[in-house]
C-alpha cells in the first residue's frame, strides 16, 4: 500500500511529516492541497520545506479556483419547479452550515489518495477532530501525532527547533490556515485587517463581488461591515490614548 502525508502545511502536518521522515515510517509521497486562499508565507515555507527535506511536495488543486466557484459558478436547483435550471450565480462566502470549500477539498483530496493510507497531521490535544475527519472520508487513515502523544504547543516547538517560522504567521495566529475563511475567530480576522491590509483588500473586493441573493460573510454581516466595525474599534483605542 502507498503511503501518504496528508500536508496542510501547518505546525501540525510540519511536524508530522518531519517526523514521519525522522523516524523512517514508509512515506511514498506528501500531498499539500492548494486552495488559492493561503497565505503568501504558506508557499514560502513549503520551499523551505522541500529544501530541508529533500522531498517533493506534491500539489493538488481543485477542480476550479475557489473564488470563481464562490463568485462566479452557476448553482442549478436541485428541485422544484426549476430544477436543473441556473437559479443563482457563485456559492458565496462558505458558512457553518454550508462548507463547501471543505467539499471541494475533500474530494479531489480522496481522489488522489485512493487506495493509499494517509498519515492525517491532528495533534494529541485535538484527538476529538477524528470522529468528524473519519466521517468525511471512507480512507484508510492514521494519525501518528495522537501515536506520538505530540500537541499543538510540542508540534509549533519541534517545528521551530527544526529552523521554520512561517514568515512570522504563528506570531500573529494560533491557527494558519485559509486568510479568508469566515469560521475563523472575530480576533483572526481584526488581525488579518491590521497585519495584512493587501489580503484584507481581496476580502472586500470579493464581498463586493457577491450577489444580493447569497449569504453575508459572518453572521451575515458582510466583509464591509466588519471592516466598519473593526475601524470603529480602531478610532476608539485612539481616542482613548
Amino acid at each position: 500500500m502507498k503511503h501518504i502525508a496528508s500536508f496542510s502545511g501547518g505546525k501540525d502536518s510540519t511536524a508530522m511529516t518531519l517526523m514521519l521522515i525522522e523516524k523512517g515510517w514508509p512515506l511514498d509521497e506528501i500531498v499539500f492541497f492548494d486552495t488559492g486562499w493561503e497565505f503568501p508565507q504558506m508557499y514560502d515555507h513549503i520551499a523551505k520545506f522541500e529544501a530541508f527535506t529533500g522531498r517533493k511536495v506534491t500539489v493538488v488543486r481543485p477542480r476550479m479556483p475557489l473564488v470563481d466557484l464562490m463568485l462566479k459558478h452557476p448553482i442549478r436547483a436541485k428541485s422544484g419547479i426549476n430544477k436543473g435550471q441556473i437559479h443563482r450565480i457563485g456559492m458565496g462566502w462558505p458558512s457553518m452550515t454550508r462548507r463547501w470549500c471543505t467539499r471541494e477539498k475533500v474530494n479531489p483530496l480522496d481522489k488522489y489518495c485512493k487506495g493509499a493510507q494517509q498519515y492525517i497531521g491532528i495533534a494529541a490535544d485535538e484527538a476529538q477532530r477524528i470522529v468528524s475527519a473519519n466521517l468525511m472520508s471512507k480512507k484508510p487513515r492514521r494519525y501518528p501525532l495522537i501515536e506520538w502523544n505530540m500537541t499543538e504547543a510540542a508540534c509549533l516547538a519541534y517545528c521551530r527547533a527544526c529552523g521554520f517560522d512561517w514568515g512570522g504567521l504563528y506570531d500573529i495566529f494560533p491557527r494558519v490556515s485559509c486568510f479568508c475563511c469566515p469560521l475563523q475567530r472575530i480576533g483572526n480576522l481584526r488581525k488579518l485587517r491590521k497585519h495584512f491590509p493587501e489580503l484584507w483588500a481581496k476580502m472586500l473586493d470579493w464581498d463586493a463581488q457577491i450577489g444580493k441573493h447569497n449569504r453575508g460573510f459572518r453572521n451575515y454581516d458582510t466583509v464591509h461591515d466588519l471592516d466598519k466595525r473593526f475601524a470603529a474599534e480602531d478610532w476608539q483605542q485612539e481616542l482613548f490614548k
